[in-house]
């Protein structure tokens, strides 16, 4: 009911199914107080009679009175259980019926005198706080007449104190106090009540925008208590994980990734834990960890992001193959058309040639111009690493006719190289892409190494995380220690007439294809680098 409403114009013809049950529920109580009160006045006078005050005017109608109270209120239990009248009918009644039974218990025994009228207190102020409209004051109103018309009936038939009026008076107030004080708090909880929902609807869609924004980012987030139990989790960190959350159950750290309970628990010792990236064990991915403390009242713990390096290094990539692509088409147009003719002309003077001074000169600049378009040709081999084509690539059939083929171009022994495969080594890689990788790799490695039986191995095993992994080693001299940084930067080279691309390239490649190329340090000497496939 609104406030300021007239009471009869109450909202008979709605469904009483669509009342919120909180209201219900009020009325319910309300009831159960009335059947409660009448119980007690039946037991009183039943088992101690004349010996109390109640009923000392006429005590058979006290009883009686008190008898139809509870049958009353037991029917109206009945009626709130079968949600029928509506809430404000039911509360109406109610509140009726207990101005009427008070008025004949206070004329039962001794008007106004017996203070019993102090009753209709406690009704006022339920139906103030149940109804919350100005219909409390109506019922203010009533009590006030009953109270009047019952100590006016006693003045002129029994002939009460006529001073009595004032205590009649008195109570009249109270009515009315109890009344709208009653309605502003019940005006003020539905005010209180509106706020609340409406902030609770507030923070509902916050929630849930939260909700879809985490589950959509291309970030891994877990949300993970002091014991290293997952409470939240994304979609993300399913797919970087290579692991999926059951719907019920406790899931901790440990089952789910061991490397991140690891780092858990090192960054739980010291919060200035920097993060790092790590290689998740059963996807194989990289990601690098974020950790950021929670805190708030009955929980304590952790959010944890999974930041997906391939797709960081995929975006800087596509940067990286804009420019190229520009790159390339100039390099092509401005820099090989020239060495071509300068290569030609160069030839040309060779054939009639006789100065062996000019001889030399001639040969340094078809060198040097060999030198520039073998730099060229490798800067324009970058701008195929976003068309690979991967396919199923059994390592132990294509390794020895590598070997074979590497041999003879570049007229060594087959002996130098000694190849080991597991049986059943697959990978998922570009046939033309994993040639390249490999020709740079054990060139390298034919370079620097003792060209002795066995110099240079290609061993294949799955590591622990059962991640197919290639290794190219040499028995040279290594790298060392101040050029490791440097080893994959494009144009930076220690070998006379290098372009300093061929490393470059091969992890570009690598990476292309779900790979990592990775140059492992040795204690023995000689340089190793691994290439670790994806699934």
């Amino acid at each position: 009911m609104q406030d300021g409403q007239p009471f009869f114009a109450l909202q008979t013809h709605v469904n009483p199914a669509s009342v919120p049950e909180d209201l219900w529920r009020s009325i319910s109580l309300f009831n159960f107080y009335r059947l409660i009160l009448g119980a007690l006045f039946v037991f009183l006078v039943s088992r101690f009679g004349d010996s109390l005050s109640f009923g000392s005017s006429n005590l058979p109608l006290f009883f009686r009175a008190s008898i139809v109270y509870v049958v009353l209120a037991l029917i109206t239990q009945l009626t709130i259980k079968l949600r029928r009248p509506h809430p404000n009918w039911q509360l109406a009644l109610q509140v009726g019926t207990d101005i009427v039974y008070v008025t004949v218990l206070s004329h039962a025994s001794g008007g106004i005198q017996s203070s019993l009228g102090m009753l209709l207190l406690v009704s006022l102020a339920a139906a103030g706080l149940i109804g919350r409209g100005k219909i409390t004051l109506f019922f203010a109103a009533l009590a006030t007449l009953a109270a009047l018309f019952q100590h006016s009936y006693e003045v002129l038939t029994q002939g009460a104190d006529i001073a009595q009026y004032v205590q009649t008076g008195l109570l009249s107030t109270a009515y009315f106090a109890v009344a709208w004080v009653s309605h502003t708090l019940a005006k003020y909880s539905l005010a209180s009540e509106k706020l609340a929902a409406k902030r609770g609807t507030d923070l509902a869609n916050m929630a849930e925008a939260n909700r879809l924004v985490i589950q959509d980012m291309p970030d891994g987030v877990l949300v993970v208590d002091e014991w290293g139990m997952v409470r939240q989790h994304n979609h993300s960190a399913e797919r970087l994980l290579g692991y999926t959350f059951p719907a019920t159950g406790s899931i901790t750290l440990d089952d789910c990734a061991p490397v991140l309970a690891k780092q858990f628990a090192i960054w739980r010792q010291n919060h200035t834990y920097r993060s790092e990236v790590l290689r998740l064990s059963v996807t194989g991915r990289q990601a690098r960890v974020h950790f950021l403390s929670v805190q708030r009242e009955g929980f304590w713990g952790a959010v944890l992001f999974l930041e997906d390096m391939q797709r960081v290094q995929a975006q800087a990539q596509q940067i990286k193959l804009a420019a190229l692509g520009r790159l390339t088409a100039n390099i092509a147009h401005e820099v090989r058309n020239p060495l071509s003719s300068i290569s030609y002309a160069t030839e040309l003077l060779q054939e009639g040639g006789r100065d062996p001074a000019q001889m030399r000169l001639l040969k340094i600049i078809l060198d040097n111009t060999a030198r520039l378009n073998r730099i060229v040709q490798d800067v324009m081999q970058l701008n195929r690493r976003d068309r690979a084509q991967t396919e199923s690539l059994r390592l132990a059939d294509i390794l020895p006719g590598f070997v074979v083929k590497l041999c003879q171009s570049e007229h060594v022994m087959q002996e130098i190289f000694r190849v080991e495969v597991e049986p059943g080594s697959v990978v998922n890689f570009d046939r033309g892409h994993l040639d390249q990788v490999l020709w740079n790799l054990c060139c390298n490695a034919l370079r620097y190494c003792r060209k002795q039986a066995g110099s240079v191995k290609l061993r294949v095993w799955r590591s622990v995380e059962g991640m197919p992994t290639l290794e190219v080693a040499d028995d040279g001299y290594g790298v060392a220690a101040e050029a490791v940084q440097q080893l994959f930067e494009p144009f930076v080279t220690t070998a006379a007439g290098g372009s300093g691309l061929g490393l470059y390239i091969a992890r570009e490649l690598c990476e292309a294809n779900g790979a990592a190329l990775e140059y492992i340090p040795q204690t023995a000497g000689g340089a190793c680098f691994h290439i670790v496939f994806g699934r």
